[in-house]
């Protein structure tokens, strides 16, 4: 099976690129981020021909995650199950009745003085609490999604740039460590240990793909069992550089 998660910057305003993923059928699964769009007025329609069931959970202008499977889609989950939340960021379930797959969109958190930045450490803090009954269990468990955090310098294409920025601030950087310590594998770092990978390539400064200008802040992460069937993991720049394109690449798991 091959997993894609992709933040898509509003499903309406990139739909025709979006079908244009969904036409190539080559991910069994996609996990979306950003979606803009609560679930009435999501665009069903546009996707019907392309054999995925889809599960959304949307919110109006703001936030919103899906998942599209060719495979079944079950025991759904929509919002942090012990997080009380206004905000749609996230959406749990079961695929093909053999992989439990959370798809997140975490709190960017603006800047460490912005107030925005307190909810962005509580948000992951719950976060810690829930994925701990996932981190040794027999269950295959993968985490995917747009973590908006810059895991380590070598996640950031100017690190100097980012002090005082949430992204890589040092206190969302050691709570996301801490599920790294605690049992989760950061997928595309255990299959690049050296490289410079970017998810993220901001729409300012003219071809910041060229120059390789961005952060990695879409991830991966994969308990010891599901780790046992991953293959391969990569950065899809297709997405970030189609004509209308979203701000970031799809990040892709391959798994038996």
């Amino acid at each position: 099976m091959k997993i894609l998660t992709l933040n898509i910057n509003s499903i309406r305003a990139h739909a025709e690129s979006f079908i244009d993923l969904l036409r190539g059928g080559e991910y069994d699964t996609i996990l979306v981020q950003e979606l803009k769009v609560e679930n009435a007025g999501f665009p069903y329609n546009l996707f019907d021909e392309y054999g995925y069931n889809i599960k959304v959970f949307g919110q109006k202008s703001w936030n919103g995650v899906a998942i599209f499977s060719k495979y079944s889609l079950e025991d759904v989950v929509t919002g942090m199950p012990n997080y009380p939340d206004a905000n749609a960021r996230f959406i749990e379930c079961v695929i093909d009745g053999r992989i439990r797959v959370i798809n997140v969109y975490m709190p960017n958190g603006d800047t460490i003085e912005s107030p925005k930045f307190p909810y962005k450490l509580e948000w992951m803090r719950a976060f810690t609490e829930y994925i701990a009954q996932y981190a040794n269990s027999p269950e295959q468990v993968i985490i995917g999604g747009d973590f908006n955090v810059a895991l380590a310098d070598i996640d950031v294409w100017k690190p100097a740039n980012y002090v005082g920025i949430a992204i890589a601030a040092p206190a969302a950087r050691e709570i996301m460590q801490s599920w790294l310590n605690s049992g989760w594998t950061d997928v595309w770092r255990k299959m690049h240990p050296d490289d410079i990978g970017y998810t993220w390539y901001g729409y300012r400064g003219g071809d910041t793909v060229g120059k390789n200008q961005g952060l990695r802040l879409d991830y991966f992460l994969a308990n010891a069992t599901a780790m046992k069937h991953i293959r391969t993991c990569e950065i899809d720049t297709a997405p970030r550089l189609a004509p209308k394109p979203t701000d970031h690449c799809g990040l892709m798991v391959k798994i038996d």
